[in-house]
């Protein structure tokens, strides 16, 4: 991916939850499957058929192709629905429960305020909230797009865009909580890492005592 590209959607959100695993994915093109990918994809697998149909007298667009010029962001939005007055609200799919830790949750945030600020430069009209469906609680939360949290939009954007110019992977997380769901985890490494970098690297390459060695015929 080149640093003029326009940078997907997804990617703030990869970018929020860790550097490095956005680093890992957009530097350097990796990406594992594991069950928690597997989860989302099989959530996104309704919303992701393109379409729309009419529900509560509202129009309802799925896998609506989003951009911003201004950003330089590109995607889909899982499901918008037009209020009546032709206002845009922006449905994002997750799986797992809407009770998740407030910072993990936050990530999330961003990724719909992406998804409700192309919508602005789309269609001239303002977008003053979304929601996030959590599949595991079939609930909703809802999500005020307000001035801090486009703010943040903007600053992920600009991240990103110096971490592609740069072309390095960032360092691990410090929030060890995060690596544990974490599909990257093997290619991080985070563990061996942070050994590196505190200078507790002796053992890090040596499998065993060479006097095991002497066993072996």
């Amino acid at each position: 991916m080149n640093d003029d590209d326009p940078l997907p959607l997804s990617a703030l959100q990869h970018w929020a939850y860790c550097p490095r695993q956005c680093g890992l994915i957009y530097v350097e093109q990796a990406f594992d499957d594991n069950v928690h990918t597997l989860r989302g994809q099989a959530v996104h697998a309704q919303a992701d058929r393109p379409g729309f149909e009419m529900r509560r007298g509202l129009r309802v667009e799925r896998a609506l192709p989003l951009f911003s010029d201004r950003l330089g962001l590109v995607g889909k939005a899982d499901t918008v629905e037009f209020e009546l007055d032709g206002t845009p609200y922006p449905v994002e799919y997750k799986h797992g429960s809407r009770s998740k830790a407030a910072a993990i949750g936050a990530c999330d945030d961003l990724q719909l305020a992406a998804q409700a600020l192309c919508l602005e430069e789309m269609t001239g009209s303002t977008v003053p909230e979304g929601a996030l469906f959590y599949a595991g609680s079939q609930r909703r939360r809802v999500v005020a797009i307000d001035v801090k949290l486009r703010q943040a939009v903007a600053d992920a954007a600009s991240a990103v865009r110096a971490m592609l110019a740069e072309g390095r992977v960032p360092p691990p997380t410090p929030d060890e909580r995060r690596c544990s769901a974490c599909s990257l985890r093997d290619r991080c490494q985070p563990k061996a890492l942070a050994r590196l970098a505190t200078g507790g690297n002796d053992d890090l390459f040596n499998p065993g005592d060479d006097s095991a060695a002497e066993c072996l015929p």
